[in-house]
């Protein structure tokens, strides 16, 4: 146990030293951050579930949910979070919820981080599942949800748990799924005469005609390193298959590999080529989906998540209706369509809620207001955020007729191989050192292969960590 939350202060300091994560980002969460949804649901019977028999009291009491439903883009998933808030105060008699909002990088990667070494986090908080859950739970700090959904009847109800899942027991949610692809610039692609490519070599053709006509082929923003992370994650996956990534944990496979070092040198040639905005390494996240709907750029690898903001006319203004989305293609024309789709960003509790019932009852509710069918259609209609639960295609597609999530659709359903983001196979000291080397990489700092190089070292050191 002191071991372990040795190395969960460790992972704070490590931290410190770059903000960096993926989809799901969410976008994500997701992704970097991956999506969020939220709503209202039953009423209350006033029952906690069978982890304490002891009835709650009435009086006043407060419990804070941490989330990360900061800034403009989010605010439709903001909307559905303060509803789900509302009905579950309006469930349990005296609760206050409190809202923490805090920035989806800075919450994993240091607030939260600091709370768990310290055993201190918010009753509620965003979590991602893979690996950051399993790491607290295994510490005892994350309430075990399983008799909890088992009591609400939704614990067959998810299209995967497995993100959320320790030794067979349940410690979070996930709040929606997410796919990675290209959004794209519609009305430009039909003044050219381009097409949806089918090929890597296609998509390069397209990137340099784009550039040729004085625009930037791909959007992006590289401050924060897990964004230029899905384009590498993306085409790491296709040059040396989607399994690859599998094997970094257990030893099976190696960073060094000719296949990810050529997935790397790809990402590196389109920097060099001038594929991207320079100074991309300068750039918020919310820059590159400027340069989309300014017109400067044309192309942009994101999360599915991002749809709301080119659905939303205060944020695209005139690009609404003329965004469109691809998945990346294959390398060859023919071979499987591997994306990464993921639900792992969602909503993980503390394991002291158990030793309150007042608590414990408001976390009940919490769960059964926002883990709904109704909230999810909710979730994808307003904030395109593809649904955590199983939902029939045909509701989704009633759900949201606009072009986009059409687009997105379709792209879901193209989808031979599918694959978790590379984040959630690693260990965060990997995640923290590959961080770095894409940088490293996108600013002209050495090579492919001398930045995998310390990759697997930081990879080999957190394998025998394990041991």
């Amino acid at each position: 146990m002191r071991k372990d939350i040795v190395k969960l202060t460790l992972l704070l300091l490590a931290a410190s030293v770059i903000t960096a994560g993926c989809a799901g980002s969410n976008a994500p969460a997701n992704g970097g951050n991956n999506g969020n949804s939220g709503g209202t649901g039953t009423e209350s019977n006033g029952q906690t579930n069978g982890q304490n028999n002891a009835q709650p009291e009435d009086e006043p009491f407060e419990i804070t949910i941490r989330h990360t439903q900061v800034g403009e883009s989010k605010k439709f998933r903001l909307a559905m979070l303060e509803d789900v808030v509302k009905q579950t105060e309006a469930d349990i008699p005296g609760l206050t919820i409190k809202l923490d909002g805090v920035d989806s990088e800075v919450n994993r990667k240091e607030k939260l981080r600091g709370e768990m070494a310290a055993g201190k986090p918010p009753e509620v908080f965003d979590v991602f599942g893979s690996p950051d859950a399993a790491l607290f739970a295994k510490e005892g700090l994350m309430l075990d949800l399983t008799p909890i959904i088992a009591e609400l009847g939704i614990q067959d109800q998810f299209t995967t748990l497995d993100p959320f899942t320790y030794e067979g027991k349940v410690y979070g949610l996930p709040i929606g799924g997410s796919v990675e692809g290209y959004f794209y610039n519609k009305q430009y692609f039909e003044d050219k005469g381009l097409t949806i490519p089918k090929t890597l070599a296609e998509l390069e053709q397209i990137a340099e005609a784009i550039k040729t006509d004085g625009k930037i082929p791909f959007a992006q923003s590289s401050k924060d390193a897990w964004i230029p992370l899905m384009t590498t994650n993306n085409l790491w996956s296709y040059y040396g298959g989607p399994e690859i990534t599998y094997g970094f944990k257990t030893g099976e496979t190696k960073w060094t590999d000719p296949s990810v070092v050529e997935g790397v040198a790809k990402h590196q040639e389109w920097v060099q080529k001038g594929y991207f905005k320079k100074g991309e390494l300068g750039f918020e996240y919310a820059d590159m989906r400027n340069q989309i709907i300014t017109g400067e750029a044309i192309m942009m690898m994101d999360g599915s998540w991002a749809n709301s903001v080119f659905r939303d006319p205060e944020q695209a203004g005139d690009m609404v209706g003329k965004i469109g989305y691809f998945n990346m293609p294959p390398v060859n024309e023919g071979d499987p369509v591997v994306v990464m789709q993921d639900a792992n960003n969602g909503y993980g509790f503390s394991a002291a809620v158990a030793d309150d019932p007042q608590k414990l009852a408001a976390v009940t509710a919490f769960i059964r207001n926002m883990w709904t069918e109704e909230m999810q259609l909710r979730g994808l209609e307003e904030d395109g955020v593809l649904p955590a639960m199983k939902i029939d295609l045909e509701k989704m597609k009633t759900a949201s007729e606009d072009p986009l999530m059409q687009d997105i659709f379709a792209a879901v359903s193209e989808i031979d191989i599918s694959f978790p983001a590379f984040d959630a196979l690693v260990q965060a000291d990997v995640n923290t050192a590959l961080s770095i080397g894409i940088q490293q990489i996108i600013g002209g700092e050495g090579t492919p292969e001398s930045m995998l190089e310390t990759v697997q070292s930081a990879q080999d050191a957190a394998n025998a960590a394990e041991q």
